[in-house]
Formats: structure tokens, C-alpha cells, sequence
């Protein structure tokens, strides 16, 4: 089911587009926020927001364009409406997580991240939907519908997910409600929603992020990250958030882009079609493809992933509840937790702090040791020694191996989740940076298809330019 048959596509404009349009007077920022506001409401039931900022919205847009006709000096993002996943604080707006235990939090102080695009000028539409606490791939969670329907509905298609975790971030985006977004990520959840929904995301390597100000879930993987309807503007955004601004040059018939058959595994036709198109293009455009034999990634993954997160959760949560939170214990939180699989999670594994062994659950704490003083630094290595091995860019492969499965009760389980998360997991247990951008719409489902792109610690600025080079030759995929 589509959406949206009435309301013309105002808000269809990249960032650079959008200032270009404010400086030529042809659009003003009023019109601009009024249009995402639009479509924000003829999409209600696609369930993108937990809580819309309108008012307030429009009294910074109006804002905004007083300030330009006055003549004042503009910020990068004068006038340019962004939304805000719902486990970031945002002062004034409620921080739900997702959660019903969190509904009445309210924070006194922006997340640094979000600060630094409001001091930029962003006018914050609004708190977006999620997966409930981000411990999912799916954002199927009823805790805050506003509609008919349970979970974050696709931007492309209603009866289908939007993936997670930062669902309704990557909705509003797809959906044309937003220009620019802020989710978090720690083992896919923002790669997976951008790809279903047809947008691009940066997880920057681990630690280049503040985490201050976000409901946690393991602090050692969880980062903020930028999200927009293009790789040029989230190259802005992660130059706002970091003070990084500079590029350095890069051309396509210098690239050498690593295929690790692992990742090519398991995916749906439609993928397979539109991925291996993308990367036959780019061959014919001078990018070297490079595979990569026995990469073993998924393998040295196993015993690092999962007992990180599950380890991690119950002191990062006890941690932020007494420290940022509204001051409640753990247990007071997962009394109140809505979705059937998270409930799970929290009573199963975080909070009994065991994870399933051979012979039943076993304590997490020594296999997380072992991952973490072994394990892990294994991962890390084994991705540099590909990198220099292979004299590699970046390893390149389809960001989620299927497209946007059906909403119903069979995406929470496990089966789906791993299916989900199954290329996104690796580099986001070594740290690495990751974008993901949208590549074509597949022929049999009419449903976006992402590439994701991993790249050397460190190496944000040059994988973005990477992303923006790719971009431009691949195109752009028509909003929904």
C-alpha cells in the first residue's frame, strides 16, 4: 500500500538544494517545514514519530526566514527541518526510547550530537520512532503507535518493515518528512532501516561520536550517526557534528573495493539483480573488484558479537538510568517493556546477565572477557591485515541481503533478525566506519536496495568521499 497520492513532493530536495532554493526566493523555510509537517500527517500510519515538534518547527522556520530576509549571516543549516531517532535527548521533547517505562522523560539538555546541528541552525521536526530500546532489526514495536497498525511501516511500501533499529529516522526520510536525520547504531540499526527505506547513513568509527545523551545499549558498539536523502549531505552532517571538514580527492579508476563471498551469501533476487548491476557499473567505470578469499569475517564475528551486547546492556542501562535518566532501576524499565521480543531479551539474558551455551544459559562475563581480550582484537586485526593484504579501499556488499520483508509476527524471529543483520554485524564489533547508500529499486518488489561500504578505522572522511564519488555515478533512486 502506498502513501502520499496527494501531497506533492515539496520536501524532495537535498540540503545544498534546499539552501539553494532559500537563497533564490523561490522557498522558504516556512514552506518547507509546512510540507514534511504535510506528509508527516498523510503518513501518519506509517507510525514515523513518537512526538512531532510542529509548533515549535514552525516558530524556527519563521525564524529563519526573518533572519535571511534581514540579511544576517546563515548557518550551514539555516532553515533545514531534521528529525531526531528517540533515544537521543533533545531538550524540551520527550526521550522514549521506544519504551513505555521512558514515555515520561523528558531531558533539560540536547545530546552533543544534536546540539551541534540545532548550533548549525537544524530545526528539529521531531523524536522518531524505534525499534523499542534498538534491540531489534525490524521496528516492529507497538509501545507508541499512532495508527492502525503495529511497528514503523517501509517508506515504499506500508505492508512491509522498516527495519531497525532507527526505524522511523530512515521512515521519515524515505518518506519525504525530513531532509536529514539522526539515528544510532550498533550492530546495523541504521544501515538496515536506510536501506529498506531508500536513504544513506555513516556509522563512523568507533568512538569519533560523543555518546553522551543516548539511551544505551553497549556502550563499546553503540554510536550516533548521520542519515539524509544523500551522501553529500551526510558527509555535511558528519562535518558539523566532528568539526572535520575536509575531502580528500578521489576517482573512481583509483578504487580497489574488496567482494568477500560471505557477504554475497543469501540474498533475495531482487538484491542479487540490482547489486550486481551496481557493481558491474562500476567496473565498467574503472573501480578495481578485488575478491577476497577465505575473509572469515562472520566467523571471527561469532564469538564477539552477541556477548559484547548482552554483557554490556545491564551496566550501561543501570548507568544512564541513575546518571541521565529519569532515575528508575533496570527492573522498574523492563516491567514496562511493550515488545514481546525485547521482553525476552531483558528477562532471558540482560538482566539474569547469561546467554545460551551448550548446556543451557551460562554467566556472560567470562565469554565476554574472552572476546573482548582475544576475540576482538583478532576481528580487528584480521580486517587490517584484508585491507593491506588486498591493498583494499573498502569491502563492498549488499547492506541488508534481502529486501523489506512483510510486516507480521514472523519478523521477530530470529531467523529474520539474522537474516537482517547478517552483513551489518562484523565491522560494527571491530569499529569500523560504514556508509550505507541506496543503489535501485528492485524490478520484482518495486523496494529499495542498499550497498554498504566498510572501510579502514578512521578512514571516515576518505569512505565518504568514496560514497559521494559512487553516488554519482550510480544515481539516485526515486523517493516513494
Amino acid at each position: 500500500m502506498k502513501f502520499f497520492q496527494s501531497i506533492p513532493i515539496t520536501s524532495d530536495l537535498t540540503i545544498a538544494e534546499a539552501q539553494a532554493a532559500f537563497r533564490d526566493g523561490v522557498l522558504t523555510s516556512t514552506e518547507l517545514v509546512c510540507a514534511c509537517l504535510d506528509r508527516a500527517e498523510e503518513g501518519r500510519e506509517l507510525n514515523a514519530f513518537v512526538t512531532l515538534n510542529g509548533d515549535g518547527a514552525l516558530a524556527e522556520a519563521k525564524a529563519a526566514d526573518a533572519a535571511r530576509r534581514a540579511g544576517r549571516p546563515l548557518k550551514p543549516l539555516a532553515g533545514i527541518p531534521i528529525v531526531v531517532k528517540d533515544n537521543i535527548h533533545a531538550a524540551g521533547l520527550p526521550c522514549t526510547a521506544g519504551t513505555p517505562a521512558l514515555a515520561g522523560f523528558v531531558p533539560r539538555q540536547d545530546a552533543p550530537t544534536l546540539q551541534k546541528l540545532r548550533d548549525a541552525g537544524a530545526i528539529l521536526l521531531g523524536k522518531t520512532n524505534m525499534h523499542e530500546l534498538a534491540f531489534g532489526a525490524t521496528g516492529y514495536n507497538g509501545a507508541f503507535n499512532t495508527g492502525s497498525r503495529p511497528g514503523v511501516r517501509n517508506a515504499y511500501d506500508s505492508e512491509r518493515i522498516a527495519g531497525g533499529s532507527s526505524s522511523g529516522s530512515a521512515v521519515a526520510l524515505g518518506a519525504r518528512m525530513a531532509l536529514a536525520a539522526l539515528g544510532t547504531d550498533t550492530g546495523g540499526s541504521m544501515r538496515i532501516p536506510c536501506a529498506l527505506n531508500g536513504c544513506s547513513s555513516l556509522r563512523p568509527s568507533a568512538g569519533r561520536y560523543s555518546s553522551k545523551g543516548v539511551v544505551p545499549i553497549a556502550p563499546s558498539r553503540d554510536t550516533v550517526g548521520p542519515m539524509a536523502l544523500c551522501m553529500a549531505d551526510v558527509t555535511l552532517l558528519d562535518a558539523l557534528i566532528t568539526d572535520e571538514h575536509g575531502l580528500p580527492p578521489v576517482t573512481l579508476e583509483g578504487l580497489r573495493l574488496g567482494i568477500a563471498q560471505d557477504f554475497w551469501s543469501n540474498l533475495d533476487a531482487d538484491t542479487r539483480e540490482v547489486a550486481e548491476a551496481a557493481l558491474a557499473k562500476l567496473s565498467r567505470h574503472g573501480v578495481t573488484l578485488v575478491e577476497v578469499p577465505d575473509a572469515r569475517l562472520h566467523e571471527l564475528n561469532q564469538p564477539v558479537g552477541f556477548p559484547v551486547v548482552i554483557h554490556e546492556a545491564h551496566d550501561a542501562m543501570v548507568a544512564y538510568l541513575r546518571d541521565e535518566g529519569p532515575g528508575i532501576s533496570i527492573g522498574e524499565l523492563a516491567r514496562d517493556i511493550h515488545s514481546p521480543d525485547v521482553r525476552a531479551i531483558y528477562e532471558q539474558w540482560v538482566l539474569p546477565r547469561k546467554v545460551p551455551g551448550t548446556d543451557g544459559l551460562v554467566d556472560v562475563a567470562p565469554i565476554y572477557e574472552a572476546a573482548q581480550n582475544s576475540g576482538r582484537p583478532a576481528l580487528k586485526e584480521h580486517y587490517q591485515d584484508l585491507f593491506e593484504q588486498h591493498r583494499l579501499d573498502a569491502l563492498v556488499f549488499p547492506t541488508t541481503p534481502i529486501v523489506a520483508p512483510p510486516a507480521n509476527d514472523e519478523v521477530n524471529l530470529p531467523e529474520c533478525f539474522e537474516r537482517l543483520i547478517q552483513n551489518t554485524e562484523p565491522a560494527a564489533s571491530a569499529g569500523l566506519p560504514g556508509i550505507q547508500l541506496p543503489i535501485g529499486i528492485g524490478s520484482r518488489s518495486g523496494l529499495p536496495v542498499g550497498l554498504e561500504l566498510d572501510a579502514p578505522f578512521g578512514s571516515d572522511r576518505r569512505l565518504l568521499a568514496i560514497g559521494i564519488a559512487l553516488e554519482a555515478l550510480l544515481g539516485r533512486i526515486p523517493p516513494a
